[in-house]
C-alpha cells in the first residue's frame, strides 16, 4: 500500500492524514454543551473595567452590547477528533455590538465538529455611547488576553501552542489583524500564568476587516489567509487588495479570495451555498496546506 501512495497518489501522506483527520472530524460532535460557558479573561475583572464588570450584557437577537467583564466561549471537539489547532473568533458589529449569529458562535461550532478548537470572543466596545473605551487600548487587550488564555491552557484543552490562530470579522477583522502586527512577549516572571506567554498568533484570517489602510505588514509575520466581497466598501475592496500586495513585498503567506457577488457581513450561514457562502471550507483547505490540521 506504501508503495502505491508513493508511485501513483497525488497526494503526499501528510496531506491524507490531514484529509482523514477532516473527515473524522464530520462524524463528531463538540464535546462542549450546545451553549458552552463563558469564560473571563480576567476572574476579577479587567483592567479599566472592574467597576463595571457586573453590568449585565445588553442581547437583541443574536447580537450582544454593554460588553464590560470580556470572555471567552469555547468550542472543542473530542479529544479523538482534535487537530491540536485552536481559532480565537472575532465577531464584527462595528465596535458597538457584537453580532455572534452569523459570526461567532454558529461558526466555532462547525470548526470544532471538524477537529479545530474555536473560541468566540466578547470584547469590550469602543463605539458604544459612553463605554470609554479604546481600539487600541481595551479591545487590543481583551484580544491579547484572549490569544494568551488559549496558549496558557493548552494542555487542558489538548492544543499545540504553536497552533493558536486568530480570525476577525469586519471590526473584529481590525483586531485581528491589529494581533498579528503588534504581539507581545510573554512575562516569564509574571504572577500570572497567563500573561507568561505571548499573544502572538501563529496565522491570521481577516474576514472583510475594516480600517485596512492602517495595516503593515513586516517580515516574519503570521500567515493570512483573507477573503472579503467585490461590492465591499473601498476601503476592503480596494484597500485588501493593496494589503495582499505588502503581504507578497514582505514574503508572509497570504491567501486572498474575492467574491465578485458579495458586498459586506455574509459571514457564516450554513444555508448559504453562494461561493462566498463556502469560504471557511477554502479556510479549512488553507489550513490544511500549512499543515494544521494533522493529528499530532
Amino acid at each position: 500500500m506504501n508503495r502505491i501512495l508513493e508511485s501513483s497518489s497525488p497526494f503526499s501522506q501528510t496531506t491524507i492524514v490531514a484529509i482523514i483527520a477532516i473527515c473524522v472530524g464530520f462524524t463528531s460532535f463538540v464535546r462542549a454543551d450546545e451553549t458552552p460557558s463563558k469564560i473571563p479573561l480576567w476572574k476579577d475583572g479587567a483592567p479599566g473595567s472592574k467597576d463595571r464588570m457586573h453590568e449585565a450584557e445588553v442581547v437583541t437577537g443574536t447580537n450582544v452590547s454593554n460588553v464590560h467583564h470580556p470572555s471567552i466561549t469555547p468550542y472543542l471537539p473530542t479529544k479523538e477528533a482534535s487537530t491540536g489547532t485552536a481559532i480565537l473568533i472575532a465577531p464584527g458589529g462595528g465596535h458597538s455590538k457584537l453580532c455572534l449569529g452569523h459570526e461567532g458562535d454558529s461558526l466555532a461550532k462547525w470548526f470544532a465538529e471538524r477537529g479545530v478548537a474555536a473560541f468566540v470572543m466578547r470584547y469590550r466596545l469602543c463605539r458604544e455611547p459612553d463605554s470609554g473605551y479604546t481600539l487600541e487600548g481595551h479591545a487590543m487587550d481583551d484580544t491579547r488576553r484572549a490569544i494568551r488564555m488559549i496558549r496558557s491552557k493548552s494542555k487542558d484543552w489538548n492544543l499545540d501552542p504553536n497552533r493558536i490562530g486568530i480570525l476577525g470579522f469586519s471590526a473584529g477583522g481590525e483586531l485581528a489583524a491589529y494581533s498579528a502586527m503588534h504581539p507581545q512577549p510573554g512575562k516569564p516572571d509574571s504572577s500570572d500564568p497567563i500573561e507568561r506567554v505571548s499573544s502572538r498568533p501563529d496565522f491570521q484570517g481577516l474576514i472583510y476587516p475594516g480600517k485596512s489602510d492602517t495595516f503593515t505588514v513586516s517580515e516574519g509575520m503570521p500567515p493570512a489567509f483573507v477573503a472579503f466581497g467585490f461590492h465591499d466598501r473601498e476601503d476592503i475592496a480596494f484597500g485588501m487588495a493593496k494589503v495582499y500586495l505588502k503581504y507578497k513585498e514582505a514574503n508572509v503567506p497570504c491567501e486572498m479570495h474575492v467574491y465578485s457577488e458579495a458586498g459586506h457581513g455574509f459571514g457564516f450561514r450554513e444555508n448559504n451555498k453562494t461561493a462566498a457562502g463556502r469560504w471557511p471550507e477554502r479556510m479549512l483547505e488553507w489550513l490544511t496546506d500549512r499543515d494544521l490540521l494533522v493529528q499530532n
